[in-house]
């Protein structure tokens, strides 16, 4: 592995609760390792990652991304590489600096205009970006080809999550299937999330995969929600903060 940096992907089917369990792994990241650089990505078109921590985007990588799809298509003569050096420098500007964390976010899905060097090529610039962190949590969107094709190919800590139902674990278990062919990574580890009673914990079990976690229903989370209020603002007895803080210990990560 040449990255240097931890790089968290965490992955599942959607409305599991997948992105509020990035928000906390970040959450948990910036107070343990005050001195570290963390990277959030928010790379679900959903963009609920923002949400989740407060943070303000104003420009995301597929903005970037269409905006040299729309000089090449308009005519523009200067060289794609000019123009692609453009884009490493704007996906810097993208980058929203957090207390503790930096946010980027990559935005809609690969739609017209969808140019195979431009996505190749600021894929490499994210690769090149998590170099410069010791720590990047990848909010994914449901599967896990997105990781390859839009984002990087290689993860250090891949989190399956879902939720108690026989579906979500059907999913976690195609999207490990995938990941075994698609991405190169370290660890694997699964969340199980809104169980709705603990005592069926000991019925779930994900092929390959070690079960780090099974948080119940929050409701501490879902009232720091309903208030507007973003992770960083979620009370330390919420069972989802357990909860990530429990994968986190057993992923070897904190």
């Amino acid at each position: 592995m040449d990255n240097k940096a931890k790089i968290i992907a965490v992955v599942g089917k959607g409305g599991v609760g997948k992105t509020s369990i990035s928000a906390c792994i970040v959450r948990h990241l910036v107070e343990s390792f005050p001195e570290k650089k963390i990277l959030a990505i928010d790379a679900d078109p959903a963009v609920g990652l923002s949400v989740a921590l407060g943070v303000d985007v104003k420009m995301t990588l597929d903005d970037i991304r269409m905006s040299i799809v729309d000089s090449v298509e308009n005519g523009d003569t200067r060289e794609a590489l000019e123009l692609l050096s453009e884009a490493r420098f704007k996906i810097f500007d993208a980058l929203v600096e957090m207390p503790g964390f930096a946010f980027l976010s990559i935005g809609r899905p690969e739609s017209s205009g969808c140019y195979c060097k431009v996505n190749s090529y600021l894929k490499e610039v994210i690769s090149l970006l998590a170099n410069s962190f010791d720590y990047v949590v990848i909010d994914a969107e449901a599967g896990i080809e997105q990781i390859q094709r839009r984002v990087m190919d290689k993860v250090t800590h891949l989190l399956l999550v879902s939720d108690q139902s026989k579906k979500g674990n059907q999913v976690i278990s195609t999207i490990k299937s995938v990941a075994d062919d698609l991405i190169v990574y370290e660890k694997i580890g699964a969340v199980i999330n809104r169980m709705t009673n603990p005592e069926l914990s000991g019925l779930i079990s994900v092929p390959g995969v070690e079960v780090l976690a099974c948080i119940p229903s929050d409701t501490v989370f879902a009232a720091n929600d309903i208030k507007g209020r973003s992770v960083m603002d979620l009370p330390e007895e919420s069972a989802l903060l357990k909860g990530a803080k429990e994968a986190l210990v057993k992923m070897e990560i904190l």
